[in-house]
């Protein structure tokens, strides 16, 4: 007999003899009440033979004997025990049984069988309601697991490819004996390539688990200021391609990691940048809209259809493996920017242009711009706010 089966017959124990003992404390309290009055009553006997027409004439007679009414009492009591002991174990196990179920089926999903779910019925009550938590739970579990899965599987075939294409590199260059000064000189700018372009996707990969990790501290800040600062380091890369940068930006002071935020607002605009076409156009935008902070990011580009949007979203996600001749994404820049918004409780939503391009447009919560707001740890804030 395991652990658990102990710990749950102990329980069933418990309760039962918890019930039985509230049982046999009613009943106790029952036959007192009703002995005590019937310890004071008398019984009423004819005083003498009745006749026609003659009033019959009562006098007291003996009451009921203590004595009876004590071994009465004392029968009904120790019937009442096994009674109540059954009644309470009974109770008890009525009582149990939803979380007996929950326990079962946890341990089938705790085994690898993520699919499985509770699915309690009727009656609605406090244990129904825990399975119900406990379904959407595993619910959301079985997603991320799934999402995990997906992203490990995406994640090593794209390291796996600048890899195999090095090895394949120098092994070529290695098995030619002819190969000179300038023909190795070649390989090795080709393997440097190669290796920038592992560490460009190392770090997308880093800095998407960065975002999924959550955010740890919270700043106040400007979108427009951080929109700049993202563009002075952008603007040489949009002229090289011809694409033109309008901005429109008012001050939108929200709350949040500068960190994270910098690397939405980064990948936006790289996201629209390579994802145009020459002679493009990119306008950005931060205002205020009532309680929110937002900042739209719009671009021309190749027509995309509506049931493509939320797949870009996704980790590796591309529209075609090489758009406009070129292998220079990695299918990322929007997934990060989906889980920064998503770590900061901002609204993210994106509308396909008729004409080719995105609109995106992210909402972060306002707050005040005043001096007497600080910066801190996720912590130290919720302090503030208890």
């Amino acid at each position: 007999m395991t652990t658990q089966t102990l710990t749950r017959r102990s329980l069933q124990k418990r309760l039962a003899l918890a019930y039985a003992a509230g049982i046999y404390a009613a009943g106790t309290f029952v036959l007192i009440f009703v002995n005590v009055p019937l310890a004071s009553v008398q019984e009423t006997m004819p005083a003498g033979p009745a006749s026609s027409g003659t009033v019959i004439e009562t006098g007291p007679g003996p009451g009921i004997s203590l004595p009876q009414l004590l071994t009465g009492s004392a029968v009904a009591l120790v019937v009442l025990i096994p009674v109540a002991l059954a009644l309470g174990w009974y109770v008890a196990g009525r009582f149990l049984h939803p979380l007996r179920a929950i326990t079962t089926t946890a341990k089938i999903i705790s085994a690898g069988d993520l699919h499985r779910r509770l699915d309690l019925g009727e009656p609605t009550d406090e244990l129904t309601e825990l399975g119900h938590t406990l379904d959407d739970l595993f619910a959301r579990l079985q997603a991320s697991f799934d999402a995990q899965r997906h992203f490990v599987a995406n994640a090593s075939h794209e390291l796996r490819t600048p890899l195999a294409g090095l090895r394949t590199l120098l092994e070529v260059a290695l098995a030619d004996p002819d190969a000179d000064a300038e023909a190795l000189r070649s390989v090795c700018r080709e393997a440097l390539a190669l290796g920038e372009h592992q560490e460009r996707l190392v770090q997308a990969l880093l800095a998407l688990a960065t975002s999924e990790r959550g955010v740890t501290r919270w700043d106040t800040l400007d979108l427009a200021h951080v929109v700049e600062g993202v563009l002075a380091s952008r603007r040489a890369q949009a002229t090289e391609r011809g694409i033109d940068l309008a901005e429109h930006l008012a001050p939108a002071v929200t709350a949040g990691d500068p960190r994270l935020i910098e690397s939405l607002v980064a990948n936006l605009i790289d996201n629209a940048i390579r994802h145009n076409h020459p002679d493009g156009h990119i306008e950005i935008t931060t205002r205020i809209s009532g309680t929110e902070a937002t900042l739209t990011v719009t671009n021309t580009g190749p027509v995309i259809t509506g049931d493509q949007i939320q797949r870009l979203f996704q980790p590796f996600q591309k529209l075609a493996p090489d758009r406009h001749g070129r292998s220079d994404g990695y299918g990322l820049g929007l997934a990060i920017v989906n889980a920064v918004a998503q770590a900061h409780h901002a609204t993210l939503t994106t509308s396909a242009r008729p004409e080719g391009g995105l609109s995106i447009t992210v909402r972060f919560a306002r707050i005040s711009s005043e001096p007497s707001l600080t910066s801190g740890t996720a912590e130290d804030r919720a302090g503030e706010r208890e």
